[in-house]
């Protein structure tokens, strides 16, 4: 009986990863490559990568799976016909998409990316959170490029299809609509964050196509965090300091719960993982700016214009 409690105690605390501290979120979220090295032939790691389909076919880690972002969203392109680009899909249509991923209930989900594809990483990472695995769901620190910086092996061979099986998803309150954000632009504990490129934020650029151009310039009152700031030239993860100062500058409160947007919800999931990294509630504007710039009447703040004309 004592062997069977400590087998059963390792076994557990190898599924689990390695332990949280309660003041660090990064532990649960993030994992190296040392870890997945160890545990990279559990039973129960599903492993995604998310880049380049041509560049997963040259080189992956191994038992890796490609994963892209229409596997696991919707979009104008299915039949929407709401005209938004990059949706969560509804709870069962979601539970299919994933367990087709070879993800399972009792499943530890690691995902990378390849090459530089934080953002879109990150949304993936989001949407396992929001279909209720994010307990079991993390991003391997660095990506690809640290696996190979460490000597670590990647293959050309594609895993066998593996079908996953979940119970009905309990979707998490992630996602709010454009009435949301309207109503907590200024109300007290919450940061509406842009999560754009600055020149975007700034209105030097505009965003969108020659067809649905967004507004210009960012919702009013909202702050900026772009995600690229998020990791370093390396693409590891900033220091928790560093991601610290970085929402600290913009003007995001401790304990303040970020309200994250940017294009079509891609981007802005980068600056909510670092949000999250430093102990913020989440939330989602899933339509971000390409839904904003629908609405006439919702306020819109375009620094560029209200600097005017260059003095000589």
């Amino acid at each position: 009986m004592r062997q069977t409690f400590f087998a059963l105690l390792t076994a557990a605390t190898l599924f689990a990863g390695p332990a949280p501290a309660a003041d660090d979120p990064r532990s649960s979220l993030l994992v190296s490559v040392d870890w997945l090295a160890s545990h990279l032939h559990d039973d129960d790691l599903v492993l995604l990568h998310v880049g380049d389909k041509k560049e997963y076919d040259a080189g992956h880690i191994p038992g890796a799976r490609f994963v892209s972002l229409r596997d696991i969203s919707v979009s104008d392109h299915d039949g929407t016909g709401n005209g938004l680009m990059l949706e969560m899909p509804a709870a069962d249509d979601l539970r299919q998409r994933l367990e087709a991923l070879g993800i399972s209930d009792r499943s530890r989900v690691i995902v990378y990316y390849g090459n530089d594809w934080v953002s879109p990483t990150t949304r993936v990472l989001f949407t396992l959170d929001y279909a209720g695995l994010g307990e079991r769901a993390a991003i391997l620190d660095g990506g690809q490029p640290a696996w190979q910086r460490a000597g670590r092996p990647v293959e050309a061979t594609v895993p066998p299809p593996r079908q996953g099986k979940l119970d009905p998803l309990s979707l998490r309150p992630l996602v709010v609509d454009a009435p949301f954000v309207l109503a907590h632009r200024d109300a007290a504990g919450f940061a509406v964050v842009d999560g754009r490129d600055a020149s975007l934020y700034d209105g030097v650029e505009t965003g969108g196509d020659d067809q649905h151009p967004h507004k210009t310039g960012h919702i009013t009152g909202a702050h900026s965090v772009p995600f690229t700031e998020i990791t370093a030239d390396d693409l590891m993860v900033r220091p928790a300091k560093e991601l610290e100062a970085l929402f600290t500058k913009a003007g995001v409160k401790p304990g303040d719960t970020v309200v994250g947007y940017c294009h079509i919800g891609q981007q802005a999931t980068a600056m909510l993982f670092a949000a999250r990294l430093l102990g913020h509630k989440v939330l989602l504007y899933d339509g971000s700016f390409e839904d904003w710039s629908r609405h006439a009447d919702y306020p819109v703040e375009n620094p560029a214009a209200q600097k005017g004309p260059a003095k000589s």
